[in-house]
């Protein structure tokens, strides 16, 4: 290779306003500084030995090779009867399941198999950072639209709602694909059957598809069920939908998930997965089809979810900061414009960064997750971690 070629400060770059994720930048801050991390996503607490044991046997047995490109059987056959026992929907586990490597890679592909130049994507911010840089690549145009930001009496965001006005105005004729996310991160927002419903009018005389992102969908609380895009069969007859083993099973660095679609939108899917990852780890995929077997394994996590979020609420509210509502997901969002102490008036970047370097514990902003920074002083924590862990964050942020 030419050296001047490959060292030229003119080499294009195909995401150009894309540098280092807020979440790779909170996370080196909270380890420089050894704050306790509750920015990026992910559990602190080992996952289940038996699912250990079920990879290992599966590793011991020589299930080290190929597996086939969709996905071993016995896994696309468990997702299936997962979906259908939950949400009533039957996908054939041959034509309509693809097992893949995490959900970012999900989305990522259903975006490049039916993304084309010039074709628009709707989606809803504060939004995954993953979904802009996807739809870049397949060289569509991203059409953002904004969560609805409920203020109290004094002015302060005090929940969100779903925009339908704006929806209504930015789904149209050019719209490709419609992305939507529930339960949400990071708000936690949940939609509804009634807004499914108000969906499916927005396109119903449209060529617009769905992505559905649904990879806490095991997360909702306080007695209430999620209500997946497989729940409604008008929907899901256009619809991709994304789920994560590593969110369900806290096996996050195992990066496996899966997507269920119509066979006619699976297999252009398929096209693409085929030649980005081609297949999935191979014993991880033997040990994740034996553990699915037990329901209990993923119909237990609301319980065992909440009662993390109703402890860190609890420590929460012996503070001076506005708590959100948090119905789903393991993020819990605060509003610190009240604190009463000066730093107050920072954004929400320069307040998370005070947060870590001076109290001790790691937030990420919630104006990370647009692509022109809302301020609304509002910040989000992550409750997926030991008790230990979220007592001694406590112990910190209630000095403030």
């Amino acid at each position: 290779m030419d050296q001047n070629l490959a060292l030229s400060p003119d080499f294009p770059s195909r995401l150009p306003k894309v540098g280092t994720t807020v979440f790779t930048i909170m996370s080196a801050l909270a380890a420089k500084h050894q704050a306790i991390n509750l920015g990026q996503g992910f559990p602190d607490f080992p996952c289940d030995r038996e699912l250990i044991s079920k990879v290992h046997a599966a590793m011991l047995a020589d299930h080290n090779q190929y597996p086939p490109m969709m996905g071993i059987a016995e896994l696309r056959q468990g997702v299936s009867q997962k979906i259908s026992a939950l949400y009533g929907r039957d996908y054939d586990t041959d034509t309509e399941i693809t097992i893949t490597a995490g959900g970012t890679q999900g989305i990522m592909t259903a975006i490049l198999c039916c993304v084309s130049p010039s074709d628009e994507v709707v989606i809803i911010e504060p939004a995954y950072d993953s979904y802009r840089p996807s739809i870049d690549l397949a060289g569509g145009k991203t059409v953002a639209v904004s969560l609805t930001a409920n203020r109290d009496d004094q002015g302060i965001v005090s929940s969100y709602s779903i925009p339908w006005d704006d929806l209504a105005t930015a789904i149209n004729t050019k719209t490709r694909l419609v992305i939507i996310n529930t339960p949400h991160n990071p708000t936690g927002m949940v939609w509804q059957s009634s807004d499914l419903e108000r969906l499916a009018n927005l396109v119903r005389n449209t060529n617009a598809l769905i992505l559905s992102d649904e990879v806490y969908e095991h997360m909702v609380f306080d007695g209430h069920q999620h209500i997946s895009i497989a729940s409604h069969p008008e929907l899901a007859a256009r619809s991709f939908l994304i789920s994560s083993f590593g969110k369900t099973y806290h096996v996050t660095g195992w990066k496996v998930g899966y997507v269920a679609a119509p066979a006619a939108m699976m297999a252009e899917f398929r096209k693409v997965h085929q030649f980005n990852v081609f297949t999935v780890n191979t014993p991880m995929q033997y040990g994740l089809a034996k553990y699915l077997k037990n329901a209990e394994h993923y119909l237990g996590l609301p319980f065992f979810y909440q009662a993390k979020r109703d402890y860190f609420r609890k420590g929460l509210q012996q503070t001076r900061f506005k708590l959100l509502p948090a119905p789903a997901s393991y993020f819990q969002c605060v509003n610190y414009t009240e604190l009463g102490i000066s730093q107050t008036s920072l954004s929400e970047a320069d307040f998370c960064s005070w947060l870590t370097t001076e109290i001790g514990v790691a937030a990420i902003p919630v104006s990370a997750f647009y692509a022109k920074p809302i301020e609304s002083g509002v910040i989000r924590f992550c409750f997926a971690k030991e008790e230990k862990t979220l007592s001694s964050a406590l112990e910190r942020l209630q000095t403030l």
